[in-house]
């Protein structure tokens, strides 16, 4: 079931914006940081997304199913040349 209540937009010094009852807040998990975008006729407000959420979980879960294992092996002993060969 939604919550529907109606308030007014106040000046927040040079912006505008709205005060969230502490009520839906609870209800809607936000958190401290949130995104906004305008959908048609709406404001949607929702819990931001950080970059690299959850990366840290992937990378275990490929080390621990062998998935981490360096794809371009010839590149390293590429490398390893170029830095014996080469004069600069």
């Amino acid at each position: 079931m939604s919550t529907i209540l109606r308030t007014r937009i106040i000046r927040i010094g040079n912006s505008q914006g709205i005060r969230i009852p502490k009520n839906l807040l609870e209800q809607s998990n936000l958190g401290d940081e949130v995104e906004l975008e305008v959908q048609a006729d709406q404001i949607v407000i929702r819990p931001a997304h950080h970059a690299r959420q959850g990366w840290d979980e992937a990378f275990s879960r490929m080390a621990e199913q062998g998935d981490d294992r360096l794809l371009d092996a010839d590149l390293a002993t590429a490398a390893a040349w170029d830095e014996g060969e080469w004069e600069w």
